[in-house]
């Protein structure tokens, strides 16, 4: 299953709609969290997530609405009792707050946390393992700032029920099969197409948060199924957008379109907006496929069968 809920879907400062930037992927199981705003935990129990399983989080950048919520959500695991490791991917400045933060309080984890630290200028691959790759992209913001692009590996190719029936296929020549290999009995061939069927498309997830308007990022996120992309202002705003570094629900809308992805979750809304109707109007008038998310909003990338 992937799964993504939505935690916090505003920016700067938490409103009584909205929180800020904060989301939950349950990508095959690799329990992760995006971003960690004020308040995330309460959203976390809010909206049903057991934080306990978290294994990842992935902190974009140090501007307090992206990850002042950090300090609780570790401190209450402590309490309940996590023994697991939590690994964090995040700029090096976050391990020495951190640090500095639970030391002056005279708070001792019993779990350990492995620290990730970012600092490449280019895309980079910083996870992997046999189900999934998470690259972190370099966004333009004021101060250092990066997306994620969580992607699906390939599966093996199924192998047809009805050619292991037929065929009596042992289970090294159905192994070599969903490897892609044909079987061979002596000097008879079984063509791997005609006994296997292709593996689903890999599934793919972008989070893009604070950042200028970047057209390279067509690149970098090209064909992915669901783009999360911040429009914190209307186009009408756009001075401000690019002086504050930031994007507008349009902006958001033509790197969709440029870079033909399935669809398009637009979040990191200015509380100077009552709602979103204007900012969805805009964004689907270039991309029709665009949602405006909201706090516990649930989206599937695939489910289990």
């Amino acid at each position: 299953m992937i799964k993504l809920t939505i935690l916090g879907s505003g920016a700067a400062t938490p409103t009584l709609k909205r929180g800020v930037t904060a989301q939950y992927l349950n990508f095959n199981e690799r329990r992760i969290l995006i971003d960690c705003g004020e308040g995330t935990q309460l959203q976390v129990r809010r909206y049903g997530v057991k934080f306990q399983r978290i294994q990842y989080i992935f902190i974009s950048h140090l501007h307090g609405d992206h990850y002042l919520g950090l300090v609780g959500l570790l401190s209450s695991m402590n309490l309940l009792g996590r023994v697991n490791a939590m690994h964090i991917f995040a700029a090096p400045e976050l391990e020495l707050i951190l640090k500095q933060q639970f030391e002056l309080t005279y708070v001792k984890l019993n779990f350990e946390l492995i620290f990730h630290h970012l600092t490449a200028k280019t895309t980079t691959l910083v996870l992997e393992d046999k189900v999934m790759t998470v690259k972190a992209i370099p966004l333009k913001h004021r101060i250092s700032c990066y997306g994620f692009l969580f992607e699906e590996k390939i599966k093996e190719r199924g192998v047809d029920p009805e050619a292991i029936k037929e065929f009596d296929l042992t289970i090294p020549e159905i192994l070599a099969l969903k490897a892609g290999k044909d079987v061979m009995r002596g000097e008879i061939t079984m063509p791997n197409e005609d006994a296997t069927f292709d593996p689903p498309k890999p599934k793919s997830y972008a989070f893009c948060t604070d950042t200028k308007y970047l057209t390279r990022l067509v690149d970098e996120i090209q064909g992915v199924d669901y783009l999360y992309h911040e429009a914190t202002f209307l186009e009408k705003e756009k001075d401000r957008a690019k002086a504050t570094f930031h994007t507008t629900a349009l902006q958001a809308a033509t790197l969709a379109k440029a870079a033909q992805v399935g669809h398009l979750l637009l979040g990191h809304f200015s509380a100077r907006y009552r709602n979103t109707d204007e900012l969805l109007s805009e964004a689907q008038s270039v991309f029709p496929n665009t949602t405006c998310v909201y706090d516990g909003q649930e989206f599937y990338l695939a489910k289990n069968n």
